[in-house]
C-alpha cells in the first residue's frame, strides 16, 4: 500500500516523468515514415546555412516545455482576446520558429494531419545540435500533440529567468518534475548562443543598488563585460555566453563557471549549493556531460506531453485548428 501510495505522489508532482510512457521511439514510423529524416534534413540544411540556429531551436524547445509542458503552444500567435506565449517578455527574443514552420510545411504535404507542431521541435533541437557531430546526440522519443492554449501569463510564471537565486530555480525545475542535477545538466545548454546585456548588467553595475558589481563575478571578465555592455538601458547588444566558444556545443560552459565568468546570475547560482558546485565540477568532463545532457534532455522532453486522444495535430504550427 505505501509503494503504491507513493507511486501516486510521485506521478502528480512529477507529470512529466508519468507521461513520457506514452510517448516512444519512431512513432511515426507506419504513419509517416519519413517524418524525421523530413525533419533532420531541413534542419541541418538550415544549420549549414546559419550556425547560430542551434542554440535558438535548444531555447525555443526549452521555453516550450516549461510552459503547459511541451504542447509547441509557444508557437501560437495571440489573438484579438488573449496575448500568447510568444509575446511575453522572456519570448520576444525567441527566434527559430520559421525553421518549423518550413519542417511543417513540407510533412503536411507528405503526411497530412499527422506529425505535431510539439515534436518537430523536440526533433529539431536534438537534430540541429547533433549537426556538430555528424550523429545523434539524444534520443527523442515521439507521439506529443499540440495544445490549444497559450497565454503570456503562464510564460512569465514558469520560466526560470536568468534573475533567480538558486533556490528559486530548484522550484522552477522541481515544479516540472526535474531535480537539481537536470537543473545544472541543462544549465549546460548555455555552452551555445548569446544573451541580452539588459539581463545581466546589473551585475556589472548597480548590483546591490548602490552601483556596485557583483563581487561573485571574476573580475577581468567584468572588466571586459563592461565594454560591451556600456549602460543598465542596453537592450541590443547581446554577449556571447560561453566566451571564444558560443558556436561549439561542448563542456566548456562549466570550465567558465569554476572560473567565476557566468553570465547570467542563474549561472553563478550553481556554485551557491554544495550539491550543484559537484555536479558543475563533473560535468567539465565532456564524456560525461553529453552523457547527462541526453538523460536529461529526454526528461525534459517528457514535460507534460499530450497524447492519445488529448490536444490536435495542428495544420499550422501558429495557429489551432478551426472546429
Amino acid at each position: 500500500m505505501k509503494s503504491s501510495f507513493f507511486l501516486l505522489v510521485v506521478c502528480l508532482g512529477a507529470l512529466a516523468v508519468c507521461n513520457a510512457g506514452d510517448l516512444r521511439k519512431h512513432f511515426y514510423k507506419k504513419s509517416c515514415l519519413l517524418a524525421e529524416d523530413i525533419v533532420k534534413n531541413i534542419t541541418q540544411r538550415r544549420v549549414a546555412a546559419n550556425s547560430a540556429l542551434p542554440a535558438k531551436l535548444l531555447r525555443l524547445h526549452f521555453h516550450d516545455c516549461f510552459v503547459r509542458g511541451c504542447d509547441a503552444s509557444v508557437l501560437l500567435n495571440s489573438t484579438a482576446n488573449n496575448t500568447a506565449e510568444k509575446d511575453a517578455i522572456p519570448n520576444l527574443s525567441l527566434a527559430g520558429s520559421d525553421v518549423i514552420d518550413e519542417i511543417k510545411t513540407h510533412l503536411e504535404k507528405t503526411c497530412p494531419g499527422v506529425v505535431s507542431c510539439a515534436d518537430i521541435v523536440a526533433l529539431s533541437a536534438r537534430d540541429s545540435v547533433s549537426f556538430q557531430f555528424n550523429r545523434s546526440m539524444w534520443d527523442v522519443l515521439t507521439g506529443r500533440r499540440d495544445g490549444n492554449v497559450s497565454r503570456a501569463s503562464e510564460a512569465l510564471a514558469n520560466i526560470p529567468s536568468p534573475f533567480s537565486n538558486f533556490t528559486t530555480l530548484k522550484q522552477n525545475f522541481a515544479n516540472k518534475g526535474l531535480n537539481v542535477h537536470d537543473l545544472v545538466v541543462l544549465s549546460g545548454a548555455h555552452t551555445i548562443g548569446v544573451g541580452h546585456c539588459n539581463l545581466f548588467s546589473r551585475r556589472l553595475y548597480n548590483f546591490t543598488g548602490k552601483g556596485d558589481t557583483d563581487p561573485s563575478l571574476n573580475s577581468t571578465y567584468a572588466a571586459f563585460l563592461k565594454t560591451k555592455c556600456k549602460s543598465l538601458s542596453d537592450t541590443t547588444t547581446t554577449v556571447e555566453m560561453d566566451p571564444q566558444s558560443s558556436l561549439s556545443f561542448d563542456s566548456n560552459y562549466y570550465v567558465i563557471l569554476k572560473q567565476n565568468k557566468g553570465l547570467f546570475q542563474s549561472d553563478a547560482a550553481l556554485l551557491k549549493n554544495k550539491g550543484a558546485a559537484k555536479t558543475v565540477d563533473e560535468l567539465t568532463s565532456l564524456t560525461d556531460f553529453f552523457t547527462e545532457f541526453s538523460q536529461s534532455m529526454k526528461r525534459m522532453g517528457a514535460i507534460g506531453v499530450l497524447t492519445g486522444s488529448s490536444g490536435e495535430i495542428r495544420k499550422k504550427c501558429s495557429n489551432v485548428n478551426s472546429s
